[in-house]
């Protein structure tokens, strides 16, 4: 398959061009020359650019990036019938404790209604005129390698590692036995969407684990492999309101459709 992958530089896009290496791959990155030829050699696009951070309040620049720049891809998409995968967030259900994919959404933050925005307009226009293959997918907390440069976004388990390697000491928020999260390896994201490159469907997916683990269980896992200590912190004031106490993904559709 041609494949073309956005946002190839970042934590998920380094691992999917290492997971799509037996197709041809193209790549594009925001401040790159996008030549939109290419389309005509497209089977699929895998949309991963995004301005992740949950945290970002320049809205003009959120909205920019997350939704302007997905709906002029699916303009193209749609315009050399080419295939369209993208990211979208479990963040688009806020503090909700429902995670069906049609459970109500509460975006709590710029990027999250950047998600949502993109969602709806997939729900209302694409999955009904259905001229081309759509899937969004709706990580939940994903983890693994090329982390690095997301600093204080990145998961907890490469927070944790890094803290109990280089200082002995792993700051873990107060309460962190009460946060539970949806924790998802992004080789197992990678995967997924290889596979649903070949299912012959469109829709909105859930993609974690179907379970949870706490913070402070990640925390005391990490500690015990380098013999570190945790140090309890208070929560910044800055992430207390939109911060999610507990996500877990009703994976009921996406397991259907792969092993349908």
């Amino acid at each position: 398959m041609n494949i073309l992958i956005t946002g190839y530089k970042g934590f998920i896009g380094q691992n999917m061009v290492k997971a799509m290496s037996d197709h041809n791959l193209y790549f594009f990155d925001w401040g790159e020359t996008f030549d939109t030829k290419l389309f005509k050699k497209l089977d699929w696009v895998i949309h991963l650019g995004a301005i992740s951070s949950t945290t970002e309040t320049d809205v003009e620049k959120v909205y920019r990036q997350n939704v302007d720049f997905t709906l002029s891809l699916i303009s193209l998409c749609e315009k050399y019938d080419v295939n369209l995968q993208y990211a979208s967030s479990a963040s688009v259900y806020g503090l909700n404790t429902d995670f069906s994919e049609d459970a109500p959404k509460s975006p709590l933050s710029p990027y999250a209604w950047s998600k949502f925005i993109v969602d709806r307009y997939m729900e209302h226009t694409q999955f009904i005129n259905n001229s081309i293959k759509v899937q969004g997918f709706r990580y939940f907390n994903v983890h693994g390698p090329h982390e690095d440069h997301k600093g204080d976004q990145a998961s907890p388990y490469h927070k944790f590692e890094k803290q109990a390697r280089e200082t002995g000491i792993i700051n873990l928020f107060e309460g962190s036995e009460n946060y539970h999260r949806d924790f998802i390896h992004v080789d197992t994201i990678c995967k997924i969407h290889e596979i649903m490159l070949n299912k012959n469907v469109c829709g909105i997916y859930n993609v974690g684990m179907g379970e949870t683990k706490s913070f402070l269980e990640v925390a005391e896992e990490i500690a015990a492999k380098h013999n570190a200590k945790i140090n309890y912190i208070p929560m910044p004031e800055n992430i207390k309101k939109q911060y999610q106490f507990y996500t877990c993904a009703d994976m009921t559709k996406l397991n259907e459709v792969i092993n349908g």
